[in-house]
């Protein structure tokens, strides 16, 4: 009986690990938490600043003094913007079966063309801001899809790709940067007001943080990435690529131009990302000096969102709220840093479900095997 229950209990375990994904990124990222605060009371500080930080993060409420300001909401909802989208740049292209590292150089190629519409277009209200958003995403896009070209027409490898993309892309953009009118070594003249997608509504409810309509713009993403590769023919068609291309070829669907497509899609969002950043966060254009990390961290944001529409949605809220909490750390006398080691212990866990994952599914067929054997062989007796 003992023994039998213990199988039992494996087989709920391994059946757990397999098919829960959204309990499992749930509990790592629980894991990731309790480590980071087990390290703070090891080097002798109190972890409830930590705890402290992201309420006043979440809520806007500073527990230390009993004061409310919205300010750190929509500070905390504006980070997201960037994680969630540069995610989703990552998450487009793992449901084709592809690794997009290149999220960072196509969010860059998207801030940079966003700078240079807003700085440089007629002063037209709406369409000023809307036509430098809309060549952001083709900015990205066209970053991404040559990547994609390449792997379909030519097997060139997307991870190293990309990877040499990205240095291109942050050279590139401080070389046009830098030659917009006005400009010194690390900024541009400000923008004109047509070129902001701050609103005077978000700003006043939220005591004037930087909370803007990319957040909308957002949200209106998340939806299409979930409708198109679960509701349209297009997003079957992608997803077959990514579980097995020659049988996606078999069965008729143009496997070269869903790479393609899908590579194109994941830098239409990095670039989106880029765009909402410099228009929305910035009133003025950056000669940036390296990269601002976000096509990087939606690497993680991806794996921890399980590459969903949801779940790639509460993990950029997740990181933006660690990098919102970051000053407050500080005056809760916790080390900022500590939000970095948060991420990159979530990044492990969930590196290390995945390990596992596959041990068990290598260990259930070899047990299925040795099983079908045995049943041969008493036949055979």
């Amino acid at each position: 009986m003992n023994d039998i229950g213990m199988m039992n209990r494996e087989e709920k375990f391994t059946s757990f690990l397999l098919h829960s994904d959204g309990a499992v990124s749930v509990l790592v990222v629980i894991f990731g938490f309790l480590f980071a605060t087990l390290l703070v009371i090891t080097v002798g500080r109190n972890p409830s600043g930590i705890y402290k930080s992201l309420l006043q993060v979440l809520t806007g409420y500073n527990i230390n003094n009993g004061k409310w300001n919205a300010r750190y909401v929509g500070d905390w909802l504006n980070y997201s913007v960037p994680f969630v989208l540069c995610g989703f740049s990552m998450a487009f292209a793992a449901r084709a079966g592809l690794f997009n590292i290149g999220g960072e150089g196509q969010y860059i190629i998207g801030m940079t063309v966003a700078q240079l519409v807003a700085l440089t277009f007629p002063l037209v209200p709406f369409f000023h801001v809307a036509i430098a958003v809309i060549l952001a995403i083709l900015g990205g896009a066209l970053w991404g899809g040559v990547v994609g070209y390449l792997k379909a027409r030519f097997e060139v490898s997307e991870v190293v790709a990309t990877i040499m993309l990205n240095y291109i892309a942050l050279y590139l953009s401080r070389i046009i940067t830098i030659a917009i009118p006005g400009t010194n070594t690390y900024k541009t003249v400000n923008y004109p007001e047509t070129a902001s997608l701050r609103l005077g509504f978000l700003s006043d409810m939220t005591n004037g943080s930087t909370l803007n309509a990319g957040f909308f713009l957002m949200l209106i993403c998340v939806i299409f990435y979930w409708f198109l590769l679960e509701k349209t023919n297009m997003g079957f068609g992608l997803r077959a690529t990514g579980f097995n291309k020659d049988a996606a070829r078999a069965a008729g669907i143009p496997v070269v131009s869903s790479i393609v497509i899908a590579m194109a899609a994941s830098g239409a969002y990095a670039g989106l990302g880029g765009g909402l950043v410099a228009l929305g966060s910035f009133r003025y254009g950056r000669v940036i000096a390296g990269m601002d990390n976000y096509g990087f961290t939606g690497i993680a944001v991806a794996l921890v969102g399980n590459n969903t529409a949801s779940g790639t949605l509460f993990a950029g809220l997740l990181f933006g709220m660690l990098q919102a909490a970051q000053p407050l750390m500080q005056t809760n006398n916790i080390p900022k840093e500590i939000t970095f080691i948060i991420q990159g212990l979530v990044v492990v866990f969930i590196s290390l479900k995945t390990g596992l994952r596959i041990f068990l599914v290598w260990n259930e067929k070899r047990e299925n095997m040795k099983a079908a054997s045995k049943t041969g062989t008493g036949g055979k007796k």
